[in-house]
């Protein structure tokens, strides 16, 4: 499972706190333009019950992220997508990656105590020529 990180020692980095004007202070931008990333599915909010968008740190860095790409790198917003479609991708790729490299060892450790050391004995004879 994902470790989630913290911010200021308190709450987990993904919990939707912010309301729609602060995360857009927060991020430099105007409400409508976080509006607009949502419905295009840039940056997808929590809701509350009654449907209020509730943003995380984490997307607010997505958010300055979605900006930085489109103002000095000059992006548009369909490939803004796509590259975080991708990088979403490697991640949750490299996160199972880990998982098997965990459950290997695993069962590597476990192989050695069912089996003990070998008392194999090995014969070297060198290859002629």
């Amino acid at each position: 499972m994902r470790e989630r990180r913290r911010i200021h020692g308190e709450l987990p980095e993904d919990a939707p706190v912010f309301v729609i004007s602060v995360a857009a202070e927060l991020a430099g931008m105007h409400a409508q333009t976080l509006r607009q990333y949502d419905r295009l599915g840039l940056v997808t909010p929590g809701r509350t019950v009654g449907g209020g968008r509730r943003y995380s740190a984490r997307d607010v860095a997505l958010l300055r992220e979605v900006q930085r790409l489109s103002q000095d790198e000059g992006v548009n917003l369909a490939g803004i997508k796509r590259i975080i479609e991708l990088e979403s991708h490697v991640e949750a790729l490299q996160q199972r990656v880990a998982e098997l490299a965990t459950e290997l060892d695993h069962a590597h450790a476990e192989l050695i105590a069912r089996r003990g050391p070998s008392t194999a004995l090995v014969v070297w004879r060198p290859q002629r020529r």
